[in-house]
């Protein structure tokens, strides 16, 4: 299939805790035959605090963002006529835009997907606002995919019209996260591992 991904970051994990959770799904469907472009906005300094180059196993569009769309919009054109088109949660940047415009540019052939990284803080804002037009844009989504959330996720989207909601749990590419031999560089009296946050980078050496 030919997927278009509208996400946060694929290349960069700076204000991005998804990011190596996207790679080890989109490098599964790459193996799996599948080709995936992934859009991302030129937002949050991502682009100067990238971990990684353009892979070999998608295509990466950076759209830059202005005030009147030019940039998304040229990107949602690019995408229009692919196979499956994913909207992603949490993007950061014109995300209410782009939950109705995946829909809107969609072909008679292809699938729309919106893949939900934080479920819980989107289905409490539906629940808090009965004019929030996404209530309306869940039924119309031939799937609803989230970061985890279990049976109590899977139920909610359930009673806002979901067709189908499937939670895709923790992903990791295996070719860059596997058990190694200890090494001697990385022992130390106290280790940090998570999101790259500036606040929490902050605070970590503080």
């Amino acid at each position: 299939m030919n997927i278009a991904f509208f996400g946060s970051s694929l290349v960069s994990a700076y204000w991005n805790g998804a990011a190596t959770y996207y790679r080890g799904i989109i490098r599964a469907l790459h193996r799996l035959g599948h080709r995936v472009t992934f859009y991302e906005p030129d937002a949050y300094d991502r682009q100067k605090h990238r971990d990684i180059p353009d892979p070999d196993w998608a295509s990466v569009v950076v759209y830059p963002v202005d005030n009147h769309q030019h940039g998304v919009l040229r990107a949602l054109e690019h995408a229009h006529g692919v196979d499956l088109l994913i909207k992603t949660s949490g993007v950061g940047v014109y995300d209410r835009f782009l939950e109705s415009a995946v829909l809107e540019i969609k072909a008679t052939h292809t699938l729309s997907l919106y893949w939900d990284v934080d479920a819980p803080a989107t289905l409490d804002r539906v629940k808090a606002n009965a004019a929030d037009p996404f209530a309306d844009q869940i039924p119309q989504y031939d799937l609803i995919l989230t970061y985890g959330g279990g049976d109590p996720v899977v139920r909610a989207y359930s009673e806002f019209g979901a067709a189908c909601c499937v939670p895709i749990y923790n992903a990791l590419d295996p070719t860059t996260h596997h058990p190694v031999e200890p090494c001697d560089a990385f022992a130390v009296d106290l280790a940090f591992l998570g999101n790259r946050l500036p606040d929490r980078e902050a605070r970590v050496h503080e």
